[in-house]
């Protein structure tokens, strides 16, 4: 097989330390692996993932681990800017790729066969050309990235890169809309030494001038001079075309601190962002100063479409925008014309305005442009089809309110015409999205009948009885619906992976069961044709079968309607077996409206996957399991949800409690409650504030509300205007009132913003200062959601003997 020069790398500086001090804490025996019943449900081996081309020509599988290894989260890393760097290989750390890859033809399936490939596949970033001849991937090797191109045609696959691309902003190619050809992006030619510790020459100095300029609390910025020079570096970058037949290179663009480049439609122009070189300490580098430019194809500079400085005055408000051009991107039913939005109100929702955004074109000279439309909310999408039709789409935060208009984008004086306007919490009355339809460059454009009266909706169909996803046309002139094709949802949950011909409802359709694991088919809706299975995935959770899976409704005590999935031991039979302890997991979700709180989301048909997170483990250890359970916290009126916090939090699990209860199958006194994240801050709520369970398990949580100060999750008034609300939910404040016994698991890399890992260390402390029952975890190397196996097994292993011990077994 044809492979890239690759060589042996030793194990880094930093993993041969934790395997040789830190992976084994002085007062435990190292990892440990769960017990067999927990084990054959966790060391799987997952099925591949499917990718369907964009015209539906190939379906690829992509073979998968289960997990990642220390060592893979153990590689070399640098911190800098918000990004995590591999500076060996230019590219983000903690990547996921695939171990193997197989090709099939559609529509039947058939196995296309690959030669040339990778003797030792980890491969990502999986792309077609626009005309599907050829399929692109990056394989990552010991010294860096290699690109990779495969021949659809005969059949061959080679390397066309061997050395040399940076993926540290993102992905180092994509497809040229000439036939053949990509664009490659590739290291700076300077070097670095990066493992060059330096003195430092002076204290590192940030100054607030009397300007506003409040920020979330980011991790991993830029500390000093030094980390400045090396994200500098990593960044630069150049950009090449290259012909993916003959390997010949051209020059794009000169080696810059580029973000990204786009393509126009007809391949003449592109846009390319890239940063001044100004930069912040207490920023990320998504908000550092940029400059957008138009170019030629040929890299000629034609202008400077917009100057984008420093983004630290913008509000913390969710509705808060940056005040310049934004959303700069190509018109996609047009050759080379450019789109934007921009705020009258500057960004800042707290100013009094009746348009918050206002869309505009630019010539296809680029001599000027010209507003098309003025929106009474926020912009938060468009699709184009034609100088007579596009469809837009606002929303407003604050309200939950959103709106789809149909305007003319040729027209900037017709008026704009509402076809939807919604509560985004209604998911009962979700329209669901207007479908696209490729173009031969690769861009979409709305899809529209042949006679031109109709577009089509492709939607979830949520409703009191689990989402039954569906298929409408949808008469432009009338408004009117007409449903083509929607799930049974009787036995099974069926769904949309792909709209192959809407007139036709030639669909390629994903079915699951309880019991099956999803497979697609291939469905040909007006033909008498019988549907095909094209994909014959096996469940890797067989060890699960018998188990009972429910979707179980009940009533909060203020009438809230809530539900949970509900999880019950193969063979449970309640007068013989008795009550079992319950394991709840929850995540709390803030709503203006308590009708919408509690509605059904998900189908009660659909196959349970086990992820490392999941709390349905433990159906397997004679627990019945409460995923999911809802956990709305309300806020009507003038009052935001986070005014009443703790009194709603502890209404939602007393309602679930009670409703396990009384169907005589959990005893009310064994119960365990567990989150992750804004759930561990959840868990270790309830626990300060009632008497409900016995147990808890919080995973990579915040405690202290004061450490997050410029808002949190829903939250976006700052600490100083709700002083009273931060206070009284950080349960950090209330650890003198946790009796229960609470098990805190962390990574020791948490690089989520406001979860860093001193939340878990200095919640441990409290309680243990204090007298209370706690243990604390730290998972080495791990970030905000854990990865490795090894440390993956051993937080099974600590959660199932926390709740063995703490709660099932309790006297």
């Amino acid at each position: 097989m044809n492979k890239c020069a690759t060589s042996k790398k030793a194990i880094p500086l930093l993993l041969a330390a934790m395997l040789s001090a830190a992976v084994v804490p002085a007062q435990d025996k190292g990892f440990q692996q769960p017990v067999p019943e927990l084990l054959q449900l966790a060391d799987v081996e997952l099925p591949p993932v499917p990718v369907i081309s964009r015209n539906n020509k190939w379906m690829v599988f992509l073979q998968r681990k289960a997990f990642k290894s220390l060592e893979d989260l153990g590689e070399n890393e640098l911190k800098l800017g918000g990004l995590r760097i591999n500076p060996e290989l230019y590219s983000p750390t903690r990547s996921t790729y695939y171990t193997g890859i197989e090709v099939k033809q559609l529509p039947d399936a058939s196995t296309f066969s690959i030669k040339g490939l990778p003797e030792k596949m980890r491969i990502s970033n999986l792309s077609f050309s626009p005309d599907e001849k050829l399929a692109a991937f990056i394989q990552k090797e010991e010294t860096g990235l290699s690109l990779w191109v495969i021949n659809l045609v005969d059949g061959s696959a080679k390397c066309l890169v061997k050395e040399g691309l940076n993926a540290v902003l993102g992905s180092p190619f994509q497809w040229s809309k000439k036939d053949g050809h990509l664009f490659v992006k590739l290291r700076g030619s300077g070097s670095i030494d990066w493992r060059k510790q330096t003195l430092p020459t002076g204290p590192a100095i940030q100054q607030a001038a009397r300007e506003k300029a409040a920020a979330r609390t980011y991790q991993d910025l830029l500390k000093n001079p030094e980390d400045e020079n090396r994200f500098r570096h990593y960044v630069t970058c150049s950009w090449v075309e290259i012909n993916a037949a003959t390997g010949t290179q051209n020059t794009l663009l000169p080696e810059g601190l580029w973000k990204r480049i786009s393509f126009s439609p007809d391949g003449q122009y592109f846009i390319a962002e890239h940063l001044t070189g100004t930069f912040s300490y207490a920023l990320p580098y998504s908000l550092f100063p940029s400059e957008f430019k138009l170019y030629q194809s040929n890299g000629t500079l034609v202008k400077v479409i917009e100057s984008r400085p420093l983004q630290d005055k913008m509000s913390i408000s969710f509705d808060a925008v940056e005040a310049g051009k934004r959303a700069i991107s190509w018109r996609d039913d047009k050759p080379h014309q450019l789109f934007w939005v921009q705020a009258p109100d500057q960004g800042d929702p707290s100013k009094p305005s009746e348009i918050r955004d206002v869309l505009y074109l630019m010539k296809e000279d680029f001599s000027s442009s010209y507003p098309i439309d003025s929106l009474k909310y926020r912009f938060a999408g468009i699709q184009f089809h034609s100088d007579n039709l596009a469809i837009v789409q606002d929303s407003w935060r604050k309200n939950r309110q959103t709106q789809t208009y149909a305007i003319q984008p040729g027209n900037a004086e017709a008026a704009s015409k509402v076809l939807f306007s919604l509560s985004t919490e209604d998911k009962y009355q979700d329209p669901g999205s207007f479908l696209m339809t490729s173009l031969k460059s690769g861009d979409e454009v709305l899809q529209r009948s042949k006679d031109g009266r109709f577009l089509y909706l492709q939607g979830e169909g949520f409703s009191p009885q689990g989402n039954r996803p569906f298929l409408d046309q949808y008469e432009l002139a009338t408004g009117k619906r007409t449903t083509l094709w929607r799930a049974e949802g009787k036995t099974t949950y069926e769904r949309i992976v792909r709209v192959v011909a809407a007139e036709q409802v030639s669909l390629i359709t994903s079915i699951e069961s309880p019991t099956t694991y999803p497979n697609l088919w291939w469905k040909e809706g007006k033909k008498r044709i019988a549907p095909r299975q094209i994909s014959f995935r096996e469940n890797p959770w067989k060890a699960m079968a018998g188990v009972t899976k429910k979707k179980i409704q009940y009533l909060r005590k203020d009438g809230v309607n809530l539900s949970a999935t509900l999880y019950l031991p193969a063979g449970y039979q309640p007068q013989k077996d008795g009550r079992l302890p319950l394991l709840m997991e929850a995540y709390p979700t803030e709503f203006k409206d308590d009708k919408a709180a509690g509605q059904i989301t998900s189908s009660p048909f659909a196959f349970t996957s086990l992820s490392w997170a999941s709390p349905v483990y433990w159906v397997m250890r004679g627990f019945a399991v409460l995923e999911n359970a809802q956990f709305p916290i309300i806020g009507k009126g003038d009052a935001e949800p986070n005014d009443t916090y703790i009194t709603q939090l502890v209404a939602n699990a007393e309602a679930a409690i009670q409703a396990v209860d009384s169907m005589g199958i959990v005893d009310p006194k064994r119960c365990a409650v567990m989150g992750h994240s804004y759930g561990a801050f959840m868990t270790a709520n309830l626990l300060a504030h009632s008497n409900l369970f016995a147990a808890g398990i919080a995973r990579s949580g915040a405690y202290n509300r004061t450490l997050t100060p410029f808002g949190f999750q829903a939250e976006d008034r700052n600490y100083w205007q709700a002083t009273k609300v931060y206070q009284e939910m950080s349960p950090f404040n209330y650890a003198n009132q946790i009796k229960s016994s609470l098990l805190l698991i962390h990574g020791d890399a948490d690089n989520n913003p406001g979860t860093f890992t001193l939340q878990s260390e200095r919640m441990f402390q409290a309680i243990k200062g204090l007298g209370g029952d706690a243990r604390l975890v730290l998972l080495p190397l791990e970030s905000h959601s854990y990865a490795a196996k090894e440390n993956i097994l051993h937080m099974l292993w600590e959660m199932d003997n926390w709740l063995i011990s703490k709660v099932k077994n309790k006297k």
